[in-house]
């Protein structure tokens, strides 16, 4: 099957007017033409794109990865193809090691199963973080980092987590990334008072990346730059950001592009379970949340909490913004989210000998379908 696309984004240019090869669920190559009599699927008019890859994510429709219920990660999966998302990393919330185990037990049993996107590792949010910025995680669990309970969970997933998050400014950070590394797992930070220095020193250790970059973080100040400061300045680190318009000013979303760049600049939506269902009342984790105007925030006082953010809409946001061109803009929510957790060798390009996993969009960036192994899986 060839694909005839009006555009086809690849890792570091774009070819208008071309076909792109499909064979037994895996892309093949992008050629200028094809045999009289060969299969063609006509997107002529249309942008062929990686499917998106959403490296931070708590819920949607309803369900939460907390809610440790196999069948919910199967709606959430069959979902996201409607927001171009063909590969996810569930992410847990602070909480208990009981349930944390437990949650990635489950997944770990079931992620082979997922009838929609593909879940390719576990993002752990937590419980390592400071209460000073804990946003709408709970602080009764949060602590200093423990390699045993990392190697706890990890054993109990199967292997599949894939990043953890912590504050830099805890006890034994160092040691614990280092351990982290050792098994293959990115350490980001994240709800963190840290201090330039303390980030940097993280850093050094192996951190990789800043989660949800000015949320839940030290800001910049120009006498301690913070967490936000190194995020911006430190080399080799990808950053994070929620492009909502509710988490991060566009002008600041703007400042984290130019200086992360296209390869550094990670799209993600930090979605809880109210997503794709409307305004209400939803929960976090423990938390009563209500839903309203755009947002989700805690019942109680009033904090952001987690977002209701698809990530084709954040796509179409950094454009309209004048954050990133069309072609930027996919390749912040595909390539770099997957270079950010060392699955760019499986997922988040169009290259010969990967999943046919890809996306079609019209000209404006409005989903068009969403194709998974070279099958076509959602039409708007």
């Amino acid at each position: 099957m060839y694909i005839k696309a009006g555009k086809v984004i690849l890792d570091d240019q774009v070819k208008e007017n071309v076909y792109l090869e499909v064979t037994e669920g895996r892309f093949g190559q992008v050629v200028d033409q094809v045999e009289t009599g060969a299969e063609v699927v006509d997107y002529s008019e249309a942008i062929i794109a990686p499917g998106f890859v959403e490296t931070h994510i708590h819920g949607y429709q309803s369900y939460d990865v907390m809610d440790n219920d196999a069948e919910g990660l199967k709606v959430m999966s069959e979902a996201l193809l409607a927001t171009g998302v063909t590969s996810w990393l569930p992410t847990t919330l602070t909480s208990s090691a009981e349930l944390l185990e437990q949650v990635c037990q489950t997944i770990g049993q079931n992620y082979q199963a997922m009838p929609g996107a593909k879940i390719q590792g576990i993002f752990l949010e937590g419980p390592f973080f400071t209460e000073k910025y804990k946003g709408a995680q709970n602080p009764k669990y949060m602590g200093d980092p423990s390699t045993d309970l990392l190697d706890r969970w990890n054993q109990a997933s199967g292997g599949l987590v894939k990043k953890i998050a912590i504050a830099a400014e805890r006890s034994g950070v160092e040691a614990f990334i280092r351990h982290a590394n050792a098994q293959g797992i990115r350490v980001a930070l994240a709800h963190s008072d840290a201090t330039y220095q303390e980030a940097s020193a993280a850093v050094e250790a192996g951190a990789t990346t800043f989660i949800h970059t000015f949320n839940g973080m030290s800001g910049l100040h120009h006498r301690e730059p913070g967490m936000v400061g190194a995020a911006l300045e430190l080399d080799n680190v990808f950053a994070e950001i929620i492009c909502d318009g509710h988490h991060v000013h566009p002008a600041a979303a703007r400042i984290v592009k130019k200086c992360r760049g296209v390869e550094e600049t990670v799209l993600i939506t930090d979605c809880m379970r109210a997503g794709g269902l409307g305004e209400g009342e939803s929960r976090l984790g423990e938390f009563e949340v209500v839903v309203a105007n755009g947002t989700a925030r805690l019942k109680s006082n009033g904090s952001l909490a987690g977002s209701i953010l698809d990530m084709d809409q954040a796509v179409r946001n950094v454009v309209n913004w004048g954050m990133a061109t069309p072609e930027e803009a996919l390749r912040m929510a595909s390539l770099t989210p997957a270079r950010s957790v060392g699955l760019d060798q499986v997922c988040g390009r169009i290259a010969p000998g990967y999943a046919a996993d890809f996306v079609v969009l019209a000209q404006d960036l409005s989903l068009q379908a969403t194709y998974l192994n070279g099958q076509l899986r959602y039409k708007a």
